[in-house]
């Protein structure tokens, strides 16, 4: 009898080890069934063919052949240029690095999510990640070369590698790495972000995580802090350029300038204009509220630090963007959003369901006889199991209702933006076959309006005299065109510069070409 039963605990044994080991493997199937959805749909609403846009041109410039690595300035980091390599230095097919990027997004928020396992339940986090993907702004930026996707995803990875950290030694590797990416892709956002991190790590002496987690920063930003020293005269000098290129960091509330570009627009600068309509940022003014009611719960829940954590880490990365910047751009927020997916997920919840009943405590009774298997075992109370959460019907409805709605705007506002910059990389590319047609084929030069991503098109070399990206003098500009064909676009109504007044011009599309072509009779 002895041994039966023994038996009988170690099948019990076993069973529950497969379990614990099958419960990993199936809350994590919502997180991989929301990253394919979300490449999905990448690949279906913004379009493979979309062309590059003009930040993208300078981040693919500096790996590609296609064309001359574009100027680089201040403010920028190599580690999209990095990224897109793997493709872009091989083929210069825009849709194989949409497809590419978007494959990689979807990976890169798997894996931001699962760093969360154990800190919300699995539904918590499929419903975060659900709530992020579906913003017009992540879809439109998760498959295009810009840093701004790989910051979110990196804050949002290194917020929970950070809290694992310390019952689970390996999520130290995840912190760092997490880090690393951020600092890669932009060194000041990614201390913004991680500022609560290290605030916390530094209270709370957190011998491991605090030292990764600067590890981490330190090696992502180390080229950028080289390339300072080395091209820029310093770091305190790039700095000093970045805060001069962006319009000079200071105090500026961009809180309006940021309502104003969530209607799709991707560069807000001058931000003028009438706010767009209610229904398309309602749901901006519905975060705050639902965030400290995600604080509210944790703090009756006793799980304060999974939830005040990324809230901290959110207002933090978003603060620049709201208050120190005089411009906007939607994709600037990203960063946040991730962060507040979560804790506003589990208030969504919270609202749909009703917290359980408190379990009846189990009459005490004493046995007539002694137990005769196993008497080495201590004994447990049989404790009934907690009661499942009841759902709030009103709630539920009224909850999916406001998803829906909120859904169909983010569709809206995302084949909106799709369409017009669709549209604005065609002319691009109608400018460049123009030139192509008039003798201005590489090695040239282009300058003047929108000349950057017009030059990218055509396989051809931008410069500026004026603006952020200026690298050249009208001096240097007309000596070249004694040697090379170099174009200017001339936006309507505007004079051409000196130097080209006696050039051939054609118009082309919104801009008029004024070019020279050494041996052509120009």
């Amino acid at each position: 009898m002895a041994g039966s039963a023994h038996a009988t605990l170690d099948t019990a044994s076993r069973a529950r080890a497969r379990l614990a080991s099958a419960g990993p493997s199936r809350a994590a199937w919502p997180l991989v069934a929301v990253a394919a959805a979300f490449t999905l749909a990448q690949l279906l609403l913004v379009r493979p063919g979309m062309g590059l846009g003009w930040d993208e041109t300078v981040y693919v410039s500096q790996v590609s052949g296609h064309a001359p690595a574009s100027f680089f300035s201040a403010p920028r980091a190599r580690g999209i240029s990095l990224l897109v390599a793997p493709v872009a230095a091989w083929s210069s097919s825009t849709a194989l690095l949409r497809v590419y990027l978007a494959l990689l997004s979807g990976l890169a928020l798997y894996l931001a999510l699962r760093a969360w396992r154990g800190l919300f339940p699995a539904r918590v986090l499929a419903l975060g990640g659900a709530l992020f993907a579906s913003l017009w702004v992540t879809l439109f930026y998760g498959p295009q070369a810009m840093p701004n996707y790989w910051v979110a995803v990196g804050a949002l990875a290194a917020a929970g590698c950070f809290l694992r950290s310390r019952t689970r030694p390996g999520a130290l590797w995840g912190l760092a790495g997490s880090a690393a990416l951020m600092a890669w892709m932009r060194p000041v956002d990614a201390v913004w972000a991680t500022l609560p991190l290290l605030v916390l790590g530094l209270a709370r002496h957190r011998r491991r995580a605090l030292p990764a987690l600067l590890t981490g920063l330190a090696a992502g930003a180390a080229e950028w802090v080289i390339e300072a020293y080395v091209s820029y005269g310093g770091l305190a000098r790039r700095l000093a350029d970045g805060s001069a290129i962006q319009g000079g960091l200071g105090w500026h509330i961009a809180v309006v300038d940021q309502l104003r570009s969530l209607g799709g627009r991707t560069l807000c600068r001058p931000c003028t204009g009438a706010l767009p309509h209610p229904l398309l940022t309602l749901w901006w003014f519905t975060l705050p509220l639902l965030a400290a009611l995600a604080l509210a719960v944790a703090v009756r829940t006793r799980r304060t630090t999974a939830t005040a954590l990324p809230l901290g880490c959110a207002a933090t990365a978003a603060f620049p963007y709201l208050f120190l910047i005089g411009y906007a751009a939607p994709r600037f927020l990203l960063p946040a959003y991730a962060l507040l997916a979560l804790p506003v997920a589990d208030a969504l919840l919270h609202l749909m369901t009703a917290p359980p009943r408190a379990p009846r405590r189990p009459r005490r009774s004493t046995p007539r006889t002694a137990p005769l298997l196993a008497p080495h075992l201590p004994r447990r109370p049989a404790l009934p199991p907690a009661p499942p959460r009841a759902v709030r019907p009103v709630a539920v409805v009224l909850v999916c209702a406001g998803l829906a709605a909120h859904l169909a705007v983010q569709l809206a506002v995302l084949l909106h933006t799709v369409g017009n910059a669709t549209a604005a990389h065609r002319e691009w590319a109608r400018t460049a076959d123009a030139l192509h047609r008039n003798g201005v084929r590489p090695p040239c030069l282009v300058a003047g309006h929108e000349a950057l991503p017009t030059a990218f098109a055509a396989g051809c070399g931008s410069v500026a005299t004026t603006g952020p990206n200026a690298n050249t003098t009208e001096d240097e500009i007309a000596g070249a065109a004694r040697r090379t064909p170099v174009a200017v676009l001339v936006p309507p109504g505007s004079a051409p510069p000196g130097y080209a007044r006696d050039w051939p011009s054609v118009p082309a599309g919104t801009v008029r070409i004024y070019y020279a072509v050494p041996g052509a009779g120009s």
